[in-house]
Parts: structure tokens; C-alpha cells; sequence
């Protein structure tokens, strides 16, 4: 990790108080998706709670209200969607979020990703216009995507716009922002962002003991596994294309789709699309959403990520190489923090069918290199990605913050 320059932390296995009192600090978590909240955000909440925090959690609920109340989380519903919410419906959602705040009147709030950062941030001004009440604010942008990654003129145009959002969204002497790879940090120090104001804090974690090593499959088809939202950007379709090229030249290879679609999201392919690719002999099997997701990885040998821009860090990626799975992915921030080439993975070009088919190929056809790739993709995984490091990190910058909230390098 690194910390942003506030004062040394206290530490986080010490029970939290507010400086100068003996009161509990609140931490309000502002999320999109309450599904969200539990998969990548669950331990670092559990970490506060422990460490002394009041949780509250403000999210879309959809299916996971009763789980997030039974943590002993304050759950407050927000009324809006990740995209498509409008101008109008923007206007609302910010509205409500800041009547939240200021009826629960956190201590310390946490947005993650883009738009809870952007709302979060206009929400704050709306609902305290005096800095010494507001809250200390932690922004978390877990990757940066293709608004700030891609080539293409839109792209070049919209990067100044959301650098300008970025700045304007909070105010800088109380909000410290986290992101999870170098990239995403060099690219936000262009827009503006002092460095002093940011960290990097490498991904959400993996749960070390629940995603054990498991054995190679001794299927004589190997079995390559794409785990994710079924999206275009993801490289679904790369993926698919690279299969059938390789099963043209005879290469004993299937591929499993293990993820749901995203109505949300304009990218997403559609039910009807990813069914029809299960034709005959086609090698491609669609398994929609998976509870469990360790039952793809005792199928499949290798895990495949063709992502057409920027992650932050994919966490399907972080829990195949604690499954000690090797990785073939797009050679993009993010992915290659995972992907060391030559040693847990290999790492293609972004939208190259065929390299990304020549290196499943090369996976495919040496299983002692497989084994050795896995074992180094968990001991990375361990060393540097149980989620328990990624708790205590964040911690540090939690309780950093709140003990010297205004300070500036």
C-alpha cells in the first residue's frame, strides 16, 4: 500500500474512538449495488465494525438486505440504478443521499466507485455548507475504465470533464482517495488529484481460506473459464472467438461463461445471445450466475480475462489464482497486477483474438507449466492479496484520516 502523506496511524487492531471523546465514529459506506457491498466490501466492514466503527451501509437493495442487516449494519435504500438514472433522476438521487447524510451525520464516509464518488460528493455540498461539519471522506475508484483508458476521441474528450467532476466532488482538505493499481493513481494525478490525497490499495481482497488450491482437472478437453458479468468489454466475445479458432485446429479446449448479464449496463449481451452459443459441439457453455464459484474452478484449468480497457483489480481474477488457476488476460491496468507473465499467467494484447488463442494454446498443451503457474498465482494471492491485508490498509487510512482530518503536505 501506498499511504497518503496524514499523520501515522493508529493501530487498526486498536478499538477506534473519535480524538478528544470516548464516542464510536460512524462510517457510512455509499455503494451502488447492496450484491456489490457483500462480494467486495463485506471484510473491510467487518474489519470496522471490530475495530470500533457504527456501520451504515446506503445502497440500491435488491437481494441482499436481510445479509447485510444481519452483519448488525444500519441498511439505507437509495433509489437509484448504477446507469440510466438521468438527469432528472440524477438530481434525485443526489437529493436523497444528501438528506441522508445529514440525518445520519457520519463521521466518516466511504464511497466506492465513480458514481457514488461523483453523487457522494455533490450530496456533501448539498448537505453541509460549513466544512466543520462535514464528514471525512474516502473515495474509492476501483478502476478507471475505458472513460479514461480507451484511445478513441469520445474517450479524449470525457477525460478532462470527469477529471474536473473528480476535483469539484468534496472538499480536498477533508477526502482522501483510494485506488487499486499504479495506473489509476498516475492517471488521476494528471487530472489534478494531488498525490498527497492518494493511495493505492491493491484490490478487494480474497478470502485466502474460503478459495483453497484445488487440483488440476484430468479432463482430456481442457476446460478454460471466464468468470465476470457477460459484457462486451470484458472480452466475452474475444473469448468465444478465440475457442472456436483453437477447436478449428483441432485443440481439445471448451469454455465456460460463468457470470449473469447486466441489464444495467448497455455493453451487456443478452440472455438469448449467450444461450445460442451452446450449439452443437460447439465447445462453449453458458452457466449464468454461480453461488459458489470454486464449482467453475474445479471444472476449468485455466482462467481467461480478454478485458478490452482498464480494471481496478478483478477480483474473479484474485480468487482463480487462489484456486491455484494459471491466468491468460488483456495486458491492461489492473489485470497485470495479478498476471505476472511467465509466472502466474500470460498476458495478450487487448482485442487480439489470436494471441489470446496462441496463449490458451500454449496453457493447453503443457500441464506441468499449468501447475507451476497456479502455484505461484496462489502464493502471490496470499502474500499480497488475503483480504485481511486489504482490511488492515484500509483501516489504517480510516482511523489516519479521522485523527488528523485536515491535514495537507
Amino acid at each position: 500500500m501506498t499511504l497518503p502523506d496524514i499523520a501515522e496511524p493508529p493501530s487498526s487492531r486498536q478499538e477506534t474512538t473519535l480524538p478528544g471523546t470516548a464516542r464510536r465514529p460512524k462510517l457510512l459506506f455509499l455503494v451502488t449495488e447492496d450484491w456489490y457491498f457483500c462480494s467486495h466490501r463485506l471484510p473491510v466492514a467487518r474489519a470496522a465494525r471490530a475495530a470500533g466503527f457504527d456501520v451504515v451501509v446506503a445502497t440500491r437493495v435488491r437481494m441482499h438486505g436481510d445479509r447485510i442487516r444481519a452483519e448488525g449494519f444500519g441498511l439505507r435504500p437509495i433509489g437509484w440504478r448504477r446507469r440510466g438514472d438521468g438527469l432528472l433522476g440524477a438530481g434525485r438521487a443526489i437529493s436523497e443521499i444528501a438528506r441522508l447524510y445529514r440525518i445520519e451525520r457520519p463521521d466518516l464516509v466511504h464511497h466506492i466507485a465513480l458514481k457514488p464518488v461523483l453523487f457522494g460528493g455533490a450530496a456533501l455540498r448539498l448537505a453541509f455548507t460549513d466544512i466543520k461539519n462535514a464528514p471525512v471522506v474516502i473515495d474509492s475508484i476501483m478502476g478507471l475504465g475505458s472513460g479514461f483508458t480507451a484511445a478513441s476521441l469520445a474517450a479524449r474528450l470525457r477525460r478532462p470533464s470527469l477529471g474536473l467532476a473528480l476535483r469539484l466532488s468534496g472538499n480536498k482538505r477533508r477526502r482522501w482517495v483510494i485506488v487499486q493499481n499504479p495506473e489509476d493513481r498516475n492517471a488521476l494525478t494528471r487530472l489534478g488529484i494531488a498525490a498527497s490525497r492518494l493511495a493505492v490499495i491493491r484490490g478487494s481482497g480474497v478470502d485466502c481460506e474460503h478459495f483453497r488450491p484445488l487440483p488440476d482437472p484430468k479432463e482430456e478437453t481442457v476446460a478454460v473459464a471466464l468468470v465476470s458479468r457477460m459484457l462486451r468489454a470484458k472480452g466475452v466475445l474475444d473469448a468465444v472467438a478465440a475457442i472456436r479458432l483453437l477447436r478449428g485446429r483441432g485443440v481439445p479446449v471448451e469454455l465456460l461463461l460463468a457470470g449473469p448479464t447486466d441489464p444495467d449496463n448497455r455493453g451487456s449481451l443478452s440472455a438469448e445471445m449467450l444461450a445460442s452459443l451452446k450449439a452443437a459441439g460447439s465447445g462453449i457453455e453458458w452457466l449464468g450466475a454461480i453461488a459458489d464459484i470454486r464449482t467453475v474452478w474445479r471444472r476449468a484449468a485455466i482462467a481467461v480475462l480478454p478485458s478490452n480497457y482498464g480494471e481496478g483489480i478483478p477480483k474473479a481474477l484474485l480468487e482463480a489464482a487462489a484456486c491455484a488457476r494459471p491466468i491468460v488476460a488483456s495486458d491492461v491496468p489492473g489485470c497485470r497486477e495479478v498476471v505476472l507473465p511467465g509466472k502466474t499467467g500470460l498476458l495478450v494484447p487487448a482485442r487480439d483474438v489470436g494471441a489470446l488463442a496462441d496463449a490458451i494454446a500454449e496453457l493447453t498443451g503443457d500441464p506441468a507449466r499449468r501447475a507451476a503457474m497456479g502455484r505461484a498465482a496462489r502464493e502471490l494471492a496470499e502474500r499480497e492479496f488475503a483480504e485481511e491485508i486489504v482490511a488492515d490498509e484500509t483501516l489504517a487510512i480510516y482511523t489516519a484520516a479521522l485523527h488528523k482530518p485536515a491535514a495537507v503536505r
